[in-house]
């Protein structure tokens, strides 16, 4: 089945258009994926009250004043949007590596939440997080260790960054660190928009044994401006199939192990 079958899947690609054209029709939208007009509506609207878009006559867009806002308030939930399955299959199978009793550390990003959603065969782990969203997650279980790091909420991305959680992080040695990514390629390495959040992430690879990157293929051959290291401090990548092959397989001469999954 195509992933635009699902509702989440057309709504996770309508935002990707929105982001890309700022603005969408919902006449081409119906063409496009195959539905009814109705159908489209009913996607926006509910996108709209997720604070996604704004809504106008015939369509949706993006704009320069309040809908930036919104969006900006609402960043980690169009994050969590965008390429949902993918995601949520590169959480599943990122979850594979953990084994009973690690002591392991989750970033912020949307992927890495994936897997603290998925650790419901475990009985033994220590989970330490600077994400609220995946603090959350990990209590559900009621039965790991759960370490939320203090620090500066970054309410766009609901994670704890700066001195103080940088100072906490120095008292832990992590088994397997799952970092998400916001920006990544071969010749710029791993990268973000925030400095703070990059400055958090280099303090986080520099405590765990095993650095797993946690990202979509859409991310690849992409530079963000806060630099966090380059693909040689990586153990193992867990990306989608789209991944492109040469990216792959310089990965793979480097050393990187490189995990791909299929949505």
């Amino acid at each position: 089945m195509d992933i635009y079958d699902s509702a989440q899947g057309r709504r996770s690609a309508i935002l990707q258009r929105l982001r890309a054209d700022s603005s969408v029709n919902v006449s081409q939208l119906s063409r496009e994926f195959g539905v009814s007009e109705v159908t489209i509506r009913k996607d926006l609207r509910i996108l709209k009250e997720r604070k996604l878009l704004v809504r106008v006559h015939g369509g949706a867009i993006l704009t320069a004043t309040a809908a930036v806002n919104e969006m900006e308030e609402a960043d980690f939930n169009f994050k969590q949007m965008i390429n949902a399955e993918q995601k949520r299959a590169i959480g599943r199978a990122a979850a594979e590596h953990i084994r009973n009793g690690d002591t392991i550390l989750i970033d912020s990003g949307t992927t890495a939440l994936e897997v603290a959603k998925n650790l419901h065969k475990f009985n033994d782990l220590t989970i330490i997080t600077n994400s609220i969203n995946a603090m959350a997650e990990a209590l559900k279980y009621r039965r790991f260790r759960v370490i939320l790091l203090g620090g500066s909420v970054r309410g766009s991305s609901n994670s704890l960054v700066g001195p103080l959680a940088e100072s906490n992080l120095k008292l832990f040695y992590c088994d397997k660190l799952f970092l998400g990514v916001d920006s990544f390629s071969m010749e710029d390495g791993l990268s973000t928009p925030s400095m703070e959040e990059a400055s958090t992430n280099q303090v986080m690879i520099s405590r765990a044994r095993e650095v797993i990157a946690v990202f979509d293929s859409s991310k690849v051959n992409k530079r963000a401006m806060a630099f966090i290291a380059m693909p040689d401090k990586i153990n193992t990548v867990i990306t989608d199939s789209r991944i492109a092959h040469n990216v792959k397989t310089q990965l793979r001469e480097m050393g990187v192990n490189v995990e791909t999954v299929s949505v």
